[in-house]
């Protein structure tokens, strides 16, 4: 929460780089689920990246959005405090995102506090939601609540496996990446020094 002035150079064009990544469609859709997941009481917020940065920033509304994605009164985070102190704020997006990792969101699609707190990457923090969002409808018990065409479902794992048998014969073929030596012979070869014959 440092008072940072206008960035130059460098800075400046990785900044804008960052902010080129916002869906603001995206956001749209991120909007929505919030609201028809939490239920309730929830204000929409005006459009806008500050205006979603702000409705997100104190945490209670990411807290409540994990809370609801388990059975009732199974929530990870346990009490929401309302409260304007920045560190209370930002310990709950902390608790949210340590919340949504333990759900099954990989940790490389998990934004930073910052990310949030200060507006560096709003992008990072609709890959965190979207992540979430794909997670839950993946997830399939009953505690996603919204329209199933905003997010992907994810591809669960087909674990083969072989018998002992299988793979010895899997060890005498030759793949086809590699080539085939069917049809092949050394007729009409001849040997390197042995002039060919004319006919």
């Amino acid at each position: 929460m440092a008072n940072r002035g206008p960035s130059y150079g460098l800075s400046r064009e990785v900044q804008e780089k960052i902010e080129q990544k916002y869906d603001a469609d995206l956001e749209s859709r991120l909007v929505d689920w919030i609201l028809a997941q939490c239920g309730g009481n929830l204000e929409r917020p005006a459009p806008g990246k500050q205006n979603f940065q702000d409705w997100l920033m104190d945490g209670t509304i990411l807290c409540r959005l994990i809370n609801s994605l388990y059975p009732e009164g199974q929530g990870p985070i346990k009490k929401i405090p309302e409260t304007k102190m920045a560190f209370k704020q930002m310990e709950k997006i902390s608790q949210f995102l340590q919340a949504a990792e333990a759900y099954g969101v990989v940790g490389t699609d998990i934004f930073q506090t910052v990310d949030l707190w200060e507006g560096k990457d709003m992008a990072a923090v609709q890959r965190t939601l979207m992540a979430l969002g794909s997670e839950a409808l993946t997830k399939d018990d009953g505690c996603y609540h919204g329209n199933r065409d905003w997010f992907r479902r994810k591809a669960k794992g087909n674990r083969r496996s072989f018998t002992d048998e299988q793979l010895r014969q899997g060890q005498s073929l030759i793949g086809l990446q590699m080539g085939s030596n069917r049809g092949a012979s050394q007729a009409g070869m001849t040997g390197y020094g042995t002039p060919r014959q004319i006919m």
